[in-house]
């Protein structure tokens, strides 16, 4: 992690809850990237974001933060059922939605936020062990994840937060299809809080967002600034 690339704002400059910086405190991140410093202002509002932001511009600690904030901060749909997680993230390889769910360790052991995988390729039985005893956000790949809520294991109703990782390689594997058949089965867009990532803002992306998001605002990260890890 380079320093070079930090802002000067910092994350206790924002209102977030106080387990939120205590897990970013305790893991050494104090100041901001540049899309930490975008997107924080609007989620912490609750609002919609697209942000055009490629790996290493710390985009997942950005979404993350704001997840975990929203969770803490909003109370659980009433009637919420044991198979009904309250957050989405959506990934388009089983690799990054491993690499989310270790990033997001820390913010779950500091805020008792239980969370829970969902990708092909194997652990199945161990991932509906952790999902069958319910959990607030499901990390994972599109094909997965629609197993499980067709096998009754996951059922999006309550969902209210989701994020969209790297869309533009969404489109590029052939998942969209599979994107609108989740969000079909999620509340309204105006009742939950939308964030998505994409390295471009394409026409496509945008209208997807369109489509899927409610009234998102868009921010971009310069191209000199897309190297932090």
């Amino acid at each position: 992690m380079s320093k070079t690339y930090l802002t000067e704002k910092k994350f206790s400059d924002f209102a977030l809850h106080p387990k939120v910086i205590e897990a970013l405190e305790k893991k050494g991140f104090s100041n901001c990237t540049q899309i930490q410093a975008l997107t924080l202002p609007i989620t912490v509002k609750g609002h919609d974001i697209a942000g055009q932001a490629q790996t290493g511009t710390g985009k997942t600690l950005a979404f993350l933060t704001s997840t975990f904030h929203y969770l803490l901060t909003h109370p659980a749909k009433e009637g919420h059922e044991k198979n009904q997680p309250r957050a989405l993230i959506m990934a388009p390889t089983r690799e990054l939605a491993v690499q989310i769910y270790t990033d997001a360790q820390p913010l779950a052991q500091s805020t008792g936020v239980k969370m829970g995988l969902a990708y092909g390729g194997d652990g199945y039985d161990e991932q509906l062990k952790v999902l069958n005893n319910g959990v607030d956000i499901v990390i994972g790949t599109t094909g997965r994840l629609i197993d499980y809520v067709k096998q009754g294991h996951i059922n999006l109703n309550a969902i209210q937060v989701v994020v969209l990782d790297e869309a533009d390689r969404m489109y590029d594997l052939g998942f969209i299809k599979d994107i609108r058949w989740l969000f079909r089965r999620m509340p309204n867009a105006a009742e939950r809080m939308n964030m998505l990532f994409s390295a471009t803002l394409s026409y496509r992306v945008r209208e997807l967002a369109f489509e899927q998001m409610n009234n998102p605002e868009y921010v971009e990260v310069e191209p000199e600034q897309k190297n932090w890890v």
